[in-house]
């Protein structure tokens, strides 16, 4: 019986060392000059940003064997190459990244969707994905720092369909564990789709892109814009990392 107890100690030491080390790296998407999609009255960035440090502090009070680190938490421009340094320097166990959709013209659309890293055959995952790329165009040298690549050219978008993402498993797990959160919560599923995003391209961990919701659409830009929407659509986020961590 002793022997048992002498075993159980280090056993149970090492889970522990194991769960505090999970590092969560949470990334509002664009910011400072950079204000992303635009509404009749919001902008991207602060819908991002607001989500962003509510899902923070939901795991930050609830899950305190998780490190959150955040590639933003003011109003400023960080550019992707610098977004997937900062996670890969943590060496984050997960990342996830926040945006808000938009639509050409009067076109209406409502509901959240997650996006992993991979093809983008759909003609709809290709527009997001050279949406989302383009701010690269504000970065300086941005020819030769992303290796010649156009994001509004289909052809810079061929590289994604060669690569093979190992973690693209885990990351479809939690891509889909957050659509299923955010039903809950009452958002339209939109669906888990593949696309060839370049901040998640950069990054060496399980990762996904949340869509919230679109700006373009005014039913759907004043429930991003209110505190209820804030609220519900971190607790779904939050949830959903919840679950995954608990696996």
């Amino acid at each position: 019986m002793a022997h048992r107890k002498w075993f159980l100690v280090p056993l149970l030491t090492l889970a522990t060392l194991m769960l505090q080390s999970f590092t969560l790296v949470l990334d509002a998407g664009h910011g400072g000059k950079d204000p992303g999609a635009l509404g009749r009255r919001g902008k991207e960035k602060d819908i991002n940003l607001a989500v962003t440090k509510a899902v923070g502090q939901l795991v930050e009070d609830n899950l305190k064997d998780v490190k959150v680190v955040y590639t933003r938490k003011t109003d400023v421009f960080i550019e992707l190459d610098e977004r997937a340094r900062i996670a890969n320097k943590a060496k984050a166990d997960l990342f996830v990244s926040i945006h808000t959709n938009a639509l050409p013209g009067k076109a209406q659309g409502r509901g959240s969707e997650t996006y992993t890293l991979g093809m983008h055959r759909a003609a709809d995952n290709l527009a997001v994905a050279q949406r989302e790329n383009s701010v690269i165009t504000l970065e300086r040298d941005y020819q030769s720092r992303y290796e010649g690549f156009d994001p509004r050219s289909s052809e810079s978008y061929i590289i994604f369909e060669l690569m093979q993402d190992v973690n693209m498993e885990q990351s479809v797990r939690l891509a889909s564990l957050v659509q299923r959160r955010l039903s809950a919560h009452g958002r339209p599923d939109k669906g888990v789709h593949q696309a060839g995003f370049l901040v998640l391209r950069a990054t060496s961990m399980p990762s996904c892109l949340i869509e919230l919701g679109y700006i373009t659409t005014p039913a759907e830009e004043d429930y991003l814009l209110s505190s209820k929407g804030v609220n519900e659509l971190a607790k779904g986020i939050y949830e959903a990392i919840k679950q995954y961590v608990g696996k």
